[in-house]
């Protein structure tokens, strides 16, 4: 998709996903890792690159409270972390926002992953993927069906045992916050708890299904939108 599709002001489901279905994040270090370099760059003009960053001893937690809203390119509204791919949900501030910050972080990990295992060559499938979201409810369904993906993979139980994704900011659990969800989502927690965990075996379902009809994409990960 052309980067001209991406307006500002508009709110967007983005995917990307690794090649060959290949493992990316093995271990809490580089889960922990890929979640720094979500929080650090919303910022439009960072003064230091990530690695550079990370020498200098500051908190990326610190400077992304600190920065000037008015310096984001884009907000960030829910995320998943998974073996072999992420989900954001962004809205674009600033003319190709999305697209800067997804070739920022996506190269940065990338970076960061092939020095730590010795290897060369790209870690992603392609381009990022979108999808555009065009009512508070989609949104609503589409933070349900990204925080569920840990579950409908049988990594874990429940959504909250799963520390990669912003579930628990969700249910004010979590103080090291990534998202900013003012003037957008009101959500009280124990609503969305049950808004959420009402729909796991319904999910699960889903997946199976699915996967006896087609490769699971980004354009099949949005079945549940209407849901």
């Amino acid at each position: 998709m052309e980067e001209k599709t991406l307006a500002n002001g508009g709110f967007y489901h983005v995917y990307s996903k690794s090649i060959a279905g290949f493992n990316i994040f093995n271990n809490n270090d580089e889960f922990v890792r890929m979640q720094t370099i979500i929080r650090y760059y919303p910022e439009e003009d960072p003064l230091l690159s990530f690695s550079k960053f990370l020498r200098s001893g500051m908190q990326a937690s610190n400077t992304i409270k600190e920065n000037n809203q008015l310096n984001r390119i884009v907000r960030i509204l829910a995320y998943c972390l998974m073996p072999t791919h992420l989900h954001l949900v962004l809205e674009q501030l600033k003319e190709k926002g999305i697209s800067i910050f997804m070739n920022k972080i996506l190269n940065s990990y990338t970076r960061y992953f092939n020095l730590k295992h010795c290897r060369k060559g790209p870690l992603w499938e392609s381009r990022f993927k979108h999808v555009q979201i065009y009512s508070d409810e989609q949104l609503l369904h589409l933070s349900r069906y990204i925080h569920l993906n840990p579950v409908t993979a049988y990594l874990v139980d429940k959504p909250e045992h799963w520390e990669w994704s912003s579930y628990l900011e969700y249910l004010g659990k979590d103080e090291n916050k990534i998202c900013c969800l003012d003037n957008t989502l009101e959500v009280d927690p124990k609503e969305y708890r049950k808004f959420v965990e009402d729909r796991i075996d319904y999910q699960r379902e889903l997946a199976k299904i699915k996967a006896l009809i087609i490769e699971e994409d980004s354009v099949s990960d949005h079945g549940n939108l209407r849901g």
